[in-house]
């Protein structure tokens, strides 16, 4: 650019905070140590030239721009634009210059990069087997089994867990459980009387007992008539990255948005409570924040991120970036959190 310098500076702001639902969520990406080891060391290659897709520049663009930023200066913007091409691509809908959803592109994002890097390169066909006589862990680990045999990546040992899914019968008492690969959990924020609320809260409004009733009551299997039912979600198996979405905007219409204060833990969050075996592989350490502040009208995203290598927690807010206190990370802006399995849970 010639002329005037400050116009220039202006433009770039202009052109960072048009994808700051981006930056933030890239941020929180950059700092998931396992990831961005995959990256740093190139081991996506080794993914990348075992199968024989044609489509994997996704994931080169993603490693590339990952190590760029860990390679730049503490003082170095480094622009996504390039890798915001290859994601345009993969999901038409991201093309333009308009406010998108971070939590909505993280899993437009992550199921891209599985795609290019998955094991499996040739699906078995789909074939339908009753699995209901087994008992519900057998059960479980039998489902997750034929899962991992279409669906196999690092993306999906980091990001993946499964969701067991009861569904009992009022009439007769017979329960049915499925089980669904998750990657990540949307919690519904508990309303209480005041203004504060806790992580906890929110899980277990999710995983409250629900009543299905009227034009929702399903068709029970030993009935084989429609029953009222009560439905009931448990996790029966933690991912290695738990990413939590808290649903601060109206499924329905995102014209309004709960600033309710969610506190959530930064270290030890035990969910072990919401483990059907009471499973000792469920305690986490939160390690990033996408955060989301102003109106659904006028918002801005910010991330919160703990530096693996350090330890020490910094704010990316577009092509800035400081240190902060691990004190300020808990706000009513937080929007999607991301929490490690601690290490002495590990399986």
């Amino acid at each position: 650019w010639t002329g005037d310098k400050s116009l220039t500076l202006r433009l770039r702001r202009f052109f960072w905070e048009l994808f700051c639902f981006m930056n933030s969520i890239l941020q929180c990406l950059s700092n998931t140590h396992s990831l961005r080891d995959y990256c740093l060391h190139s081991l996506h290659r080794r993914d990348l030239s075992n199968n024989s897709r044609t489509n994997t520049a996704l994931m080169e663009e993603f490693a590339k721009l990952i190590q760029t930023m860990w390679a730049a200066s503490s003082s170095e913007a480094v622009s996504p634009s390039e890798f915001k091409t290859q994601i345009q691509r993969y999901a038409p809908r991201f093309v333009g210059y308009n406010q998108q959803d971070a939590q909505e592109f993280l899993r437009f994002l992550l199921d891209g990069l599985h795609n290019e890097v998955n094991r499996v390169t040739v699906r078995p066909r789909g074939s339908v087997e009753d699995l209901d006589h087994l008992p519900d862990e057998e059960k479980g680990k039998k489902m997750w089994s034929k899962y991992l045999e279409r669906e196999d990546s690092k993306i999906v040992d980091l990001f993946v867990g499964q969701l067991k899914s009861s569904l009992t019968c009022s009439h007769c008492g017979f329960c049915s459980t499925v089980f669904d690969p998750f990657w990540d959990l949307s919690l519904p924020i508990a309303k209480k009387g005041y203004g504060e609320v806790s992580l906890m809260d929110c899980m277990r409004l999710f995983t409250k007992e629900d009543i299905l009733d009227g034009d929702e009551k399903p068709t029970c299997y030993r009935c084989k008539a429609r029953r009222r039912c009560t439905k009931k979600f448990m996790i029966q198996k933690f991912p290695r990255i738990l990413v939590l979405h808290l649903k601060r905007f109206s499924e329905a219409r995102r014209t309004s948005k709960l600033s309710t204060f969610v506190n959530f833990p930064m270290k030890d969050l035990d969910l072990r409570e919401f483990s059907p075996e009471n499973s000792t592989n469920a305690v986490y350490n939160l390690y990033a924040v996408s955060n989301h502040s102003g109106t659904t009208m006028g918002g801005h995203y910010t991330a919160y991120c703990r530096n693996p290598s350090s330890g020490e927690w910094y704010t990316f807010n577009d092509s800035r970036v400081t240190p902060m206190s691990s004190s300020q990370v808990r706000s009513s802006d937080a929007y999607v959190l991301f929490y490690e399995l601690a290490t002495s849970s590990r399986m």
